[in-house]
């Protein structure tokens, strides 16, 4: 028999053009036909993989999910751990800003987003964090991370030096942030990273007891 002339449609196939159509045109653009359109399917071909639009979404943030890095969980310190987790997290969401929305309403029943959950909480209270406490650093965590990957604070600022003179003498460098955004983001995240591991490792030390050493 011949080969067909499109490829045969797989769920990895739609996650991955689906994941590819919301970098490019946003979450709100995103519909199964559009997909299908880009697939060169009819759009119930689809439904044979996704019963729903809503489970294509899923599955796309469960892939960004996927690329998470919690490996250190269980393995060395609980700080040394969250850390790695928390620049993991951010890159991956950062890489895909579009989706986050979606994927910040919480795992559901995504796999990765289980899996991560699962192991974050695991190597917090297997350090000696109270089970309502390692809760709350992971909570923390998600708003956290999904908050700085929605946006650049450095873009946020027009690049027009004259617009803040008059009125705002404090931000006379502000037309400039756009050129630096990925030093001011990432520096950003970083203190604020930094700051939160020091504030919960003092709350550790009142609550469980000394620091285990690294």
């Amino acid at each position: 028999m011949p080969r067909p002339r499109q490829a045969l449609l797989s769920r990895q196939r739609i996650i991955e053009t689906a994941a590819n159509l919301i970098d490019a045109e946003g979450l709100g653009a995103f519909s199964t036909r559009r997909l299908a359109a880009e697939l060169g399917v009819r759009g119930p071909s689809l439904y044979n993989h996704f019963a729903t639009k809503d489970e294509i979404l899923d599955a796309v943030a469960d892939s960004i999910t996927a690329q998470v890095d919690v490996s250190s969980f269980g393995h060395g310190d609980w700080r040394d751990a969250l850390r790695q987790w928390g620049l993991s997290y951010r890159s991956a969401l950062a890489a895909h800003p579009n989706i986050v929305p979606h994927l910040a309403q919480g795992p559901g029943r995504r796999p990765a987003a289980l899996a991560m959950a699962d192991a974050v909480y695991g190597g917090l209270v297997d350090a000696g964090w109270p089970p309502a406490r390692a809760t709350h650093i992971g909570a923390l965590m998600r708003y956290f991370v999904t908050g700085s990957a929605l946006g650049s604070f450095a873009r946020g600022f027009v690049e027009d030096p004259g617009f803040y003179a008059a009125q705002y003498p404090h931000l006379s460098q502000a037309h400039r942030l756009a050129e630096h955004q990925q030093s001011v983001d990432e520096g950003a995240f970083a203190l604020g990273l930094d700051a939160l591991i020091e504030g919960l490792s003092h709350t550790y030390e009142r609550l469980v007891g000394a620091l285990p050493p690294r």
